[in-house]
């Protein structure tokens, strides 16, 4: 059985709410590596993804999703790139958007079925979110986010000379980089630092609705003192945008949802060992040790670390098919304070 969240009424200001609960669906688990993208093929993905949610809405639980977008945003820029020719190409900030509305409408209308097939009676709704971000911080313009499917090194470098993109080798060094070597398209991943649309969020969450919200890390926005919101092209983690999302709107747990059991010491060696549970102390040394390689483990668990550290009550990392398991304790990786 999973979890419920243990009882008590709406949170205070500034305190987490012990009902509500922000789940990281990673883009890939939509579309698996190796697949053409076809998207009856995605839309089936996506129904047999959200088992655990449908579970946490039984147990009731307030939710916000955030999806990853990672292969679909490097499908568009592509799309984009390739008929550039006859029509002008939008930038990747409002590619990002324009997946988190196609991704959101396949999430919402397949979990809103999968809820009335269940009984439950709870509405989906899927809001595109702006994610702040500082203009003068380095990652916002420096290219090392890999996006899009894996490449070999020809396409890849032929890419990058006649539509000036940047690529660099991909190698499977952590549990969740792609299989096989390769070259990817490197992209800026701003650092998210706060959520514009929180208030409307959590107003909906409260309420019982599943929000879909900061779909592949969110539309990365900043301040200009004449224009006020300006768009910025590049991706967030959607790891790092669901730990702010679930600190700003008051959320007790934090869930990230991947293709691993969870966090393993000593990965690629002849004994690696799975972590059950750490303090976030015990992540941070994890962390420094570099035994998480240079592939996306690590920012799911500096994620968690940063949600936990900001009040949360824990922060779960486990495999999408064990996820009611993983919120339940009885598989994944906890981190706590």
């Amino acid at each position: 059985m999973i979890a419920r969240p243990a009882s008590g009424g709406e949170a205070e200001s500034g305190r987490a709410d012990e009902h509500t609960i922000v789940v990281a669906l990673g883009g890939n688990a939509l579309l698996p590596a190796g697949e053409r993208g076809d998207i009856h093929d995605q839309f089936a993905h996506t129904r047999e993804s959200l088992a655990p949610i449908v579970a946490l809405a039984q147990a009731g639980w307030r939710i916000a999703l955030v999806h990853g977008n990672g292969p679909q945003v490097g499908d568009e820029l592509y799309r984009n790139e390739m008929a550039r020719a006859q029509l002008p190409p939008l930038p990747l900030g409002v590619l990002v958007a324009g997946t988190a509305g196609w991704i959101g409408y396949m999430i919402q209308q397949s979990l809103q079925n999968a809820l009335e097939r269940a009984g439950v009676r709870r509405r989906v709704v899927t809001l595109i979110t702006q994610v702040l971000v500082d203009p003068d911080d380095p990652a916002t313009r420096e290219p090392v986010k890999p996006i899009g499917r894996v490449l070999d090194e020809e396409t890849a470098q032929l890419l990058a000379r006649d539509l000036g993109w940047t690529v660099a080798p991909v190698a499977p060094v952590a549990p969740v980089a792609p299989s096989g070597d390769g070259w990817r398209r490197l992209v800026p991943s701003p650092r998210p630092q706060a959520i514009v649309e929180r208030d409307l969020i959590r107003r909906l969450v409260d309420h019982g609705t599943i929000v879909i919200a900061a779909g592949g890390g969110g539309t990365p926005v900043y301040h200009d003192p004449l224009l006020r919101l300006e768009g910025v092209d590049g991706v967030i983690d959607k790891d790092r945008a669901a730990a702010v999302l679930a600190r700003e709107i008051g959320a007790a747990v934090l869930l990230i949802l991947t293709n691993v059991d969870g966090v393993f010491r000593g990965w690629g060696t002849d004994a690696p060992e799975m972590v059950r549970r750490m303090s976030v102390d015990q992540a941070e040394r994890l962390l420094a040790s570099g035994e998480l390689g240079r592939g996306s483990m690590a920012p799911k668990v500096e994620a968690a670390v940063a949600f936990v550290r900001g009040g949360g009550s824990a922060a779960y990392i486990g495999r999408l098919d064990r996820g009611q398991e993983t919120v339940a304790g009885a598989a994944g990786t906890m981190i706590v304070a």
